[in-house]
């Protein structure tokens, strides 16, 4: 098991360019045109969105802790890099990715518990054998490489509450951006430390200033002048009359002194901005009679 994110199989097997990733999900589509062509996906952040909001049904029945639910749904991210949607049975995928992260987060559930209350929320796609799922299991592993290990935002965010006395509003604003940041490509692109002091940043913008999602985009432009300020050699952070906070400059600055890309900081605030402005045309039954018509289509509820 890796001590630490630097060395762990998730920085060396498991973070991607945004070119290389989309090239991963292109190839995944270009394998069999034919079945892409019959059976049209909505947004991935969409359907994501619709995982997200099963999986917490499922975990909430089973009183399962959060960074057990954070880890199923990298594993569901991980596996759909390697699998088509179309292949599968997401509502299986969903119960055994979570099943597998409760082991994984030392906070086991019997199988058999598992299985019932996921047949209890979605009868027509889970089996009561409980075998399947012990055989999606290792259909995840497999897929997976067995690596397993998940390092997540929460303990960075936990560090830094003293060192940047960020109060409880703070913090519990910034969790719940963490737990959205999963719903997005984000634990596949960029490094844990990166996605918590995107969180803190986001929950300061959108606490402290009365725009809202535009604050938090004129942040990260922010953001990214500072970075270039740095770059020049500037003693001075760079100023921006829609972020005059002095709070918000005063951890920016302590960000460009710092060694933390700020870059990926930024693109990291933009990515989570942009899943919150899909989420206005996110609508369940859409996304829940799609995967039902592609499943049922092509038998792989049985």
């Amino acid at each position: 098991m890796a001590a630490n994110y630097w060395a762990s199989t998730q920085r060396l097997h498991w973070q991607f360019s945004r070119t290389e990733l989309q090239d991963i999900l292109q190839h995944l589509e270009n394998e069999d045109q034919a079945l892409t062509q019959q059976y049209p996906l909505l947004d991935r952040r969409l359907l994501s969105i619709f995982y997200n909001q099963q999986l917490v049904k499922l975990a909430k029945r089973m009183s399962i802790r959060q960074q057990a639910l954070g880890t199923a749904q990298v594993y569901i991210r991980r596996f759909y890099t390697k699998v088509d949607v179309r292949n599968t049975n997401p509502y299986l995928i969903l119960t055994t990715a979570l099943y597998l992260a409760c082991k994984m987060e030392e906070s086991p559930q019997h199988i058999r518990v598992v299985v019932e209350h996921a047949r209890s929320l979605w009868p027509e796609f889970i089996p009561s054998d409980v075998s399947r799922l012990g055989e999606c299991e290792f259909y995840l592993i497999s897929e997976m490489n067995s690596q397993l290990i998940i390092h997540h935002p929460y303990r960075t965010l936990q560090e830094l509450q003293g060192r940047l006395d960020l109060v409880q509003d703070d913090v519990l604003v910034a969790w719940s951006i963490i737990n959205d940041h999963y719903l997005t490509d984000l634990p596949l692109l960029f490094a844990p430390h990166v996605i918590a002091i995107a969180a803190i940043f986001l929950a300061l913008t959108l606490k402290q200033s009365s725009g809202g999602q535009q604050a938090a985009v004129n942040a990260a432009a922010y953001l990214t002048d500072s970075r270039q300020a740095i770059r020049e050699g500037s003693s001075t952070v760079a100023s921006n009359d829609s972020v005059p906070e002095k709070r918000i400059g005063s951890f920016v600055k302590w960000l460009a002194e710092g060694e933390v890309d700020l870059q990926a900081v930024a693109e990291s605030m933009q990515e989570i901005i942009s899943l919150y402005d899909v989420w206005d045309r996110y609508g369940e039954k859409t996304c829940k009679d799609q995967i039902s018509h592609v499943v049922k289509a092509r038998g792989l509820d049985k």
